[in-house]
């Protein structure tokens, strides 16, 4: 599959002709204009300019493309651009991953912020899992490729993502209301009413949105027995804006809204069952053959990929409860221009915003009882400000703007944790090898008299981050056509975080530490199992924090940690304009994303320092954009090499969140996005990525750590090395007030990992070489159940439109061959370690279709 995308890619690239770039729009006050059917022009550099003419690569996404492709929200948005992708882990709060150009940050942990920025009306948005809501009454959307942070704000190394919802219209009365019904019982509803309160100076715009569908993957028992369903939707949004326009200039606009999701996210499918599984060790502690999965058809060994596809096709997790998720998310933004001359405004945007959820899940991923988070409360409130002065000089010569920029973002995180009813078996389970059943069914209790099933506690992750910056963006035409972009933006990221205990109920982990010997008796465990009864016995998310004993073992200790950090961003660029159709640039930007606090139980263990360090990006890019064969066809392509310091990782080993940096990170490729109208009625759309995202050979700098080491020479997580997009529409009017369409648009990926560590960590002595380590970690092969083979995706669309548009109904489908693709493969909880872990995976949707009718006045 691989060799036939890079095939089909190398096709593209050869035949010019046919490929276009997809044209950009950028979010910002100003409102954009499109002059004819191949010009758009955007504020990808806060300023109203064509498309083309911008030296930046900028993915443009249309309301008619979002509905094409049924794009109801930000994971979607890669099957519109080929350089960005999305991932949704476990919790449907924090674990949503962005990448562009194959760069993004895994992240299963609130103190840990994206790669790839979120603006909303021109708002940043602190975390993806707050920019969920669903996409309606959208003007455009973005997506910037490679570092932005010289304009668009904090955290935006890997590139920015950028959304604009339509503003209110002073001039008339109008709306829409579009109501769908899909596979899975899936009905949806979204509208918007705007209404001019004086007339071509103040109106007001009421959106709303309700979506509700069942689940795709059943929960089912350890029998097999259905218990439910998961994956499911019903979320509902409401949104309200005044906006302004008076004859003086001064424009702007108050934004209102309030979106409400109660889901049930995340299921996981067991792909790979542990051998511990396999050879019994369940069965002999009473757990039975599957240790509790009613996936009888899941691999049994690590090359067996027919085993994983089975696992898939079942679409069935097992589980003894479903996920729930209860989402509150609201907030206020504003906007305003005020023109302080016949050159210049003074522009500001603010927003407040405050997101509130519950969430509770089985965390051990199968039908036994072993391991439960009964209540996941977040309470993440954000405020930001940003001021801007900008205008032109020189004769229109000079571009300029200078601004500040201010965030304050307080999180306040508790999380129950609970060892369930089976955990000692399940300990039992995972000695049996070691102790071939001479300890029993559940050696924790044959050596403390304590039981663990049952033991809870709570713990509370709390951070205040605040964020300062100045910028400024100028552009200068030094003669005709030749233009210079300066740009920079200094950063001071300040944050306060810390871990504390609320309540604690756990009384095998003291019985653990005197059963050892660490409480001051004799010892009783035998010696060769001390570390594995001190891991399992006093297991870090249900530990009780700040024993005695945790000044000489690896044992939970609550902290206070500051982090401060300030960086000079900055950008230059040079661009060509050798005629209306064609212009080149070359462009160098150093990026940043701020450093910041572990918020996990773990961070602090063995005295380790719970901070992180900021990642920084050195990037490279050429372009052309170019016009042909009188606008008919529109290309652009751009070349980049990006090179990232520090790159932020967090990784879930199978008992424990481990947070590290990685010295050196890189990307490189080539992008192609295009447009062809061989008529009225006809268009085509092509893009391609052809990219190589990967940790270099020589990525642990002169780092040991083991976790590091076995990551050099691989690819990133989820960067498949070909992506490829070829779509079209045709329009085809029956007659003066009907007509007929149908578009269609494959989207294909090669090969991608799609684990943080696909590498069995090597077990090595402390004080090993670093040439040691790195041939340990070379000894090790690659796991099967983290590479994904490359899939086609398949979207069609058709139906018909009457009264010059006004109404519609339509036919659709998304994934039409049900391909059956895994997002993020991880250690499974609790089921063992190394080469003996099991493996599981999120799973994308599958074929979806519908009908959907549309209505405007």
């Amino acid at each position: 599959m691989t060799r036939k995308l890079a095939a089909f890619a190398g096709g593209l690239m050869a035949c010019s002709a046919l490929t276009t770039p997809a044209l950009a729009q950028d979010t910002e006050s100003q409102e954009p204009a499109v002059r004819d059917d191949n010009v758009i022009i955007v504020t990808a550099t806060r300023r109203a300019q064509d498309v083309q003419d911008i030296p930046l690569a900028v993915t443009a996404i249309s309301p008619q493309q979002l509905e094409a492709q049924r794009v109801v929200n930000i994971q979607q948005i890669s099957a519109l651009a080929p350089s960005f992708t999305a991932s949704q882990a476990q919790l449907a709060s924090g674990s949503v991953v962005l990448r562009v150009r194959g760069i993004g940050t895994t992240s299963n942990n609130i103190g840990f912020e994206s790669a790839v920025g979120i603006f909303v009306d021109g708002a940043y948005q602190s975390r993806p899992g707050v920019a969920l809501s669903e996409f309606v009454d959208v003007e455009r959307v973005e997506v910037l490729r490679g570092p932005q942070g010289t304009l668009f704000g904090r955290n935006t190394s890997a590139g920015a993502l950028n959304i604009t919802n339509v503003r209110p219209d002073v001039t008339e009365f109008g709306g829409f209301v579009n109501a769908e019904y899909g596979n899975f019982d899936e009905i949806s509803l979204q509208g918007a009413i705007n209404v001019p309160l004086v007339q071509d100076t103040l109106a007001l715009r009421v959106t709303g949105a309700f979506r509700q569908r069942d689940g795709f993957l059943d929960v089912v028992d350890e029998n097999g027995a259905r218990i439910g369903d998961t994956n499911d939707a019903d979320q509902w949004l409401v949104r309200g804006q005044l906006g302004w326009d008076t004859d003086s200039g001064m424009r702007g606009r108050i934004i209102v809204d309030y979106s409400k999701s109660q889901s049930s996210c995340c299921g996981a499918i067991e792909l790979y069952q542990s051998p511990l599984v396999t050879a019994g060790a369940y069965a002999a502690v009473g757990l039975g053959l599957n240790g509790g999965n009613g996936q009888p058809s899941v691999a049994t060994t690590a090359f067996d990929q027919p085993g994983f596809e089975r696992a898939m096709d079942n679409r069935a997790v097992s589980l003894n409860f479903a996920p729930r998720a209860d989402i509150d998310n609201y907030g206020v933004t504003g906007e305003v221009e005020f023109p302080i001359s016949d050159n210049a405004d003074l522009i500001f945007i603010g927003s407040w915003r405050k997101y509130e959820s519950f969430e509770n899940y089985d965390s051990d991923f199968t039908a036994l009882d072993i391991f439960n988070v009964p209540a996941l409360n977040l309470d993440l409130e954000t405020w930001t400000a940003e001021l801007r002065l900008q205008g032109e000089g020189m004769g229109g010569r000079l571009n300029y703007m200078f601004g500040g920029f201010f965030s304050d973002e307080n999180i306040d995180q508790s999380v129950s944790f609970e060892l369930g009813q089976d955990y000692g078996e399940n300990v039992g389970a995972l000695l049996f090898p070691a102790t071939q059943g001479a300890l029993g069914a559940n050696p924790l209790t044959l050596f403390t008299g304590v039981d663990p099933a049952g033991t809870t506690n709570t713990n509370r992750f709390q951070q205040d981050a605040k964020s300062y910056a100045i910028f400024t963006h100028n552009s200068f035409e030094i003669t005709d056509g030749l233009e210079l972009t300066l740009g920079a933006r200094y950063s001071w990221e300040e944050k306060s975080g810390g871990f504390t205990q609320t309540a604690i109920n756990n009384q095998i982990c003291p019985a653990t530490l005197n059963a050892i010997g660490a409480a001051g008796n004799p010892p009783v465990v035998p010696g060769a199992l001390v570390p594995t009864f001190v891991a399992l016995g006093c297991f870090g998310f249900t530990a009780p924090a700040d024993l005695p004993q945790a000044a000489a073992l690896p044992l939970v200790r609550t902290f206070q940690s500051d982090f401060d950090d300030e960086e000079l961003i900055y950008t230059v660029k040079l661009g060509y304009e050798f005629s209306y159709a064609t212009n080149v640039y070359a462009s160098f930007t150093h990026g940043y994303k701020a450093g910041g606090i572990n918020l996990d139980t773990t961070a602090a263990v063995n005295g380790a320092d719970p901070t992180f360090l900021s990642e920084e990006v050195d990037a490279w890019e050429v372009g052309l954009k170019t016009r042909m064969l009188d606008d008919a066809v529109t290309l652009n392509i751009a070349a980049f090499y990006e090179e990232f310091t520090n790159f932020q990782v967090l990784e879930f080993t199978g008992t424990a969140f481990q947070t590290f940096n990685v010295p050196k990170a890189e990307t490189k490729g080539v992008e192609i996005e295009g447009l062809i109208r061989p008529n009225s009625e006809l268009t085509f759309n092509v893009g391609a990525t052809i990219l190589e995202a990967s940790y270099p050979e020589d990525c642990d700098g002169t780092q040991t750590a083991p976790q590091v080491v076995s990551l050099c020479g691989y690819d990133l997580t989820n960067a498949p090395q070909v992506v490829a997009l070829i779509g079209g529409i045709w329009e085809k009017p029956i007659n003066d007030s009907m007509e007929f369409f149908i578009s269609g648009q494959v989207r294909m990926e090669s090969d991608q990992r799609t684990s943080t560590q696909a590498i069995v960590p090597p077990t090595v002595p402390a004080g090993s070489t670093q040439d040691q380590v790195r041939a340990a970690a070379a000894a090790q092969p690659l796991i099967i159940a983290d590479v994904q083979d490359g899939k086609a995706f398949v979207n069609l669309r058709a139906g018909l439109r009457f009264g010059d548009g006004a109404y519609a109904i339509e036919g659709w489908v998304n994934n039409l061959t049900d391909e059956v693709v895994r997002g993020v493969t991880f250690n499974t909880t609790l089921r063992g370690s190394g080469a003996a872990n099991s493996r599981s995976a999120f799973t994308l949707p599958p074929r979806q279709y519908g009908v959907t009718l549309r209505a405007r006045f």
